[in-house]
């Protein structure tokens, strides 16, 4: 188990700057997801970590020890791909301990290390059986212990799931935060997927154009986003946003009502999850509108209200509304939920 630090960590590919100065810690056995959309930056920041690419400028400390000159096997991390990458002539036993094979470890050290990580992994059953016999979820698992044999100071792993259908991306999800509960070791990794980032990590780091937006836990980044950017990008259905002006200690929305401002300062745009607004009739609430359309989900129904001006607002009801096409309806936002933010994008300062 190892802390991990990176100070100022550049990456040019030719006069193309990727990352672009990033400073972050990440201490022993937390567990850091890297999130952002394509071209970002997260997966090219994890291979320079891991040393697959080389650190242009800036430092990657492991355990206090600067190692961005160091080849990748110095530095005592192991990485899981997307790919799974297994030896298709081999079982599952041979794949899981090839690495220690050719590093010249005993046998019985070998069997010990590929039981202990099979055993935690439930792949006890699979040991015998060649990748062609797995299914997607378990020739992941094969791969994620084929790292966990080597007893790395830390595991980074690359959108490890998004090869595997739905159910099984829950499964895995599941495996990995119960993998790291058991064995207390420091993970780095890298998704697309908000769901699995905001529920297996301890902190979540936001990037967009090669720089940090924002870091924190997810509860932090869900309900006090620094900016736009993370307000948009952190939550599923995304958060509403809509024009506002500030007038005194209130906020006014175009062709609608407004209310009391709960941030200081001058706002110019208005941000509400869609969990954060329930329904009324017309001349309730902050605004009116239609509702456009009804996303019935069992436990939640999803709506899209077209509100004029203010455009197509989403909200989140319980899944027993009902609620139809063509219904005329106000909008109540819940004042301690809502985000203002300036004409830079940046979160107003809060009470």
């Amino acid at each position: 188990m190892s802390s991990i630090e990176l100070r100022a960590v550049e990456k040019w590919f030719g006069d193309v700057q990727v990352i672009k100065g990033v400073d972050l810690a990440i201490e022993e056995g937390e567990f850091v997801i890297f999130v952002g959309p394509s071209g970002c930056g997260k997966s090219t920041l994890l291979r320079t970590i891991a040393g697959l690419e080389e650190c242009s400028r800036g430092e990657i400390l492991i355990e206090g020890k600067n190692v961005a000159s160091e080849p990748p096997a110095a530095r005592g991390l192991a990485m899981v791909f997307q790919s799974y990458a297994l030896y298709p002539h081999m079982n599952v036993r041979d794949n899981m301990g090839f690495g220690l094979k050719t590093a010249g470890k005993p046998k019985a050290e070998i069997e010990a290390k590929v039981n202990e990580a099979a055993a935690a992994l439930k792949l006890e059953a699979y040991l015998d059986r060649r990748p062609k016999e797995l299914s997607g979820g378990q020739r992941q698992r094969v791969a994620i212990g084929r790292s966990i044999v080597r007893d790395p100071t830390a595991f980074l792993f690359d959108e490890p799931l998004s090869n595997l259908d739905a159910s099984l991306r829950v499964e895995m999800r599941y495996e990995i935060a119960k993998l790291h509960r058991e064995l207390a070791t420091t993970m780095i990794y890298v998704t697309h997927d908000q769901v699995e980032a905001m529920t297996l990590a301890d902190r979540i780091v936001v990037l967009r154009d090669g720089i940090i937006e924002q870091v924190g836990t997810p509860r932090m980044l869900y309900e006090r986003p620094d900016n736009l950017f993370v307000a948009q990008f952190i939550g599923s259905p995304k958060m509403n946003v809509m024009p506002c002006q500030t007038i005194g200690n209130d906020y006014v929305l175009e062709g609608a009502r407004g209310g009391p401002q709960t941030q200081t300062g001058a706002a110019v745009h208005l941000g509400v999850r869609p969990e954060a607004i329930s329904i009324g009739a017309v001349g309730d609430g902050q605004c009116d509108g239609e509702v456009d359309i009804v996303e019935y989900l069992g436990s939640d129904t999803h709506l899209l209200v077209d509100c004029g001006p203010l455009g197509a607002i989403g909200v989140r009801l319980d899944g027993d509304s009902i609620v139809a096409p063509g219904d005329k309806v106000g909008l109540i936002f819940e004042p301690s939920k809502l985000h203002f933010f300036d004409a830079e994008g940046q979160a107003l300062p809060r009470d």
